[in-house]
């Protein structure tokens, strides 16, 4: 039960650090126009262009989306990290008993 115990937890840590590799990885595609991967393929006309309407609302949009993504993730690295650490510790008591 102990072996269980500890693999389920070393899998457990696993898939939390994919994830927070997730979260700490750059976004670089340019598909949104609010972007500045987007704003980094225009040339200066194209960038002066894109400034004559308000873009802030789309910009909010975009960042608001990023960072509930971002968090959602964290907020799953951080439960897979207590439930490995949760593991360890019936792993511990296992090698106690």
């Amino acid at each position: 039960m102990t072996k269980a115990f500890g693999a389920l937890a070393v899998l457990a840590l696993g898939a939390a650090a994919v994830l927070l590799l997730l979260v700490v990885s750059p976004r670089l595609r340019g598909d949104d126009r609010a972007s500045f991967p987007h704003w980094a393929c225009l040339d200066e006309d194209e960038i002066r262009a894109c400034m004559d309407g308000d873009t802030r609302a789309a910009r909010i949009r975009v960042l608001s989306i990023l960072a509930v993504r971002k968090f959602t993730q964290l907020q799953r690295a951080v439960d897979l990290s207590l439930a490995a650490l949760a593991l360890l510790a019936l792993a511990a008591v296992g090698l106690a008993l």
